[in-house]
């Protein structure tokens, strides 16, 4: 298998533009059997605030981590956790080890850019051989480029694209068993 295959990229403008082809997807291979260790974004309103509250959603275990700090009304900076952040990333880096078929990250933003959230994770996941699907914000881009050297696949946030690059990436057992349930 061929290293630049097994990460997938969705570029995007604005967050909540990629959620739901995120969410769709999750359900699909669900649906399908695959397993998967990642975080998707959940985004709540925050009554006190003019910015939302952000929650990453751990595939594996369905809870929920709240990823941003209260900083009061007139802040203006930077509301991500980096200690809840590193916390979502070394649960992550010990779920890989049970060779699950796919890690998703709903983002390579501000952290990662840095060089710090979820980059050991998909370094070990490709070391693994496991399938990477990421969504990666433009202004990001040249970090991701940067730090992916070119392995990545860029995908659009459609569904069939993207269970197209998955599915051939799945061990032989499950590949052959979900091409045909997709089939039906």
């Amino acid at each position: 298998m061929n290293d630049a295959t097994l990460i997938g990229a969705i570029k995007y403008s604005r967050g909540p533009d990629v959620d739901p082809a995120l969410d769709t997807l999750v359900a699909r291979l669900r649906d399908l059997g695959i397993s998967m260790v990642g975080c998707l974004q959940i985004q709540l309103p925050d009554p006190g605030s003019c910015c939302p509250i952000s929650h990453l959603e751990d595939l594996a275990t369905g809870e929920q981590t709240r990823i941003t700090q209260p900083l009061g009304s007139g802040s203006t900076g930077c509301r991500l956790d980096p200690g809840a952040l590193a916390n979502a990333a070394e649960d992550l880096s010990r779920q890989l080890e049970t060779r699950p078929d796919i890690l998703i990250l709903n983002r390579f933003g501000r952290g990662e850019s840095e060089g710090r959230g979820f980059r050991p994770v998909i370094e070990r996941a490709v070391e693994l051989g496991i399938p990477v699907l990421i969504a990666v914000k433009d202004r990001y881009t040249p970090e991701w480029e940067s730090f992916s050297s070119g392995l990545a696949t860029y995908l659009p946030a459609e569904q069939n694209a993207l269970l197209a690059w998955l599915l051939p990436l799945l061990p032989a057992r499950s590949a052959t068993s979900n091409s045909e349930r997709l089939a039906r």
